[in-house]
């Protein structure tokens, strides 16, 4: 009997000049890119979290903690793709599905959408079908209504044959 476990992410990066939008994994063109001590990518953090706590495991500050120096400017696909292997390791060596949804004024992400589903889905290594990629405004409220930051929630499940 396969043990099936939910687990939820968040993250929050602020919108600075200077920097690239990467989010999902893709280059976004954008006047302005997410800080952050790595790439800043919010919506992977988000993920990375999720298959990180469904499989019992310590969040990705303590994986990949932000005082490290090799983590500075890092690549999140290159993260996750280490927290995929953290996964399989703990016994979780199916990852069913992976449901998130960015929250930002702007930029619009709809175009985006399908490319960062794909890249999501190569580096977890499963089918497209198993990765789903919303976007919502805040209706002009809090820090994201006020284009201060970009936020990224995500669940997922995990199974494991044990």
């Amino acid at each position: 009997m396969k043990n099936l476990r939910v687990g939820h992410g968040y993250d929050v990066h602020p919108l600075v000049d200077g920097r690239d939008l990467v989010i999902g994994g893709i280059k976004v063109p954008f006047e302005k890119g997410l800080a952050g001590h790595s790439d800043g990518d919010a919506l992977l953090h988000a993920i990375m979290d999720a298959l990180l706590g469904a499989s019992g495991l310590p969040d990705i500050g303590q994986q990949f903690p932000p005082l490290d120096e090799k983590y500075k400017n890092a690549d999140s696909g290159k993260l996750l793709k280490t927290v995929v292997q953290l996964v399989k390791k703990a016994g979780f060596d199916d990852i069913l599905n992976i449901d998130a949804t960015i929250m930002a004024e702007k930029p619009r992400f709809s175009t985006y959408i399908p490319l960062m589903r794909s890249k999501i889905a190569e580096i977890v290594e499963v089918e497209l079908s198993q990765v789903n990629i919303k976007a919502t405004t805040t209706e002009r409220l809090g820090f994201v209504g006020r284009e201060e930051g970009i936020a990224a929630s995500a669940v997922c499940l995990v199974a494991s044959n044990g």
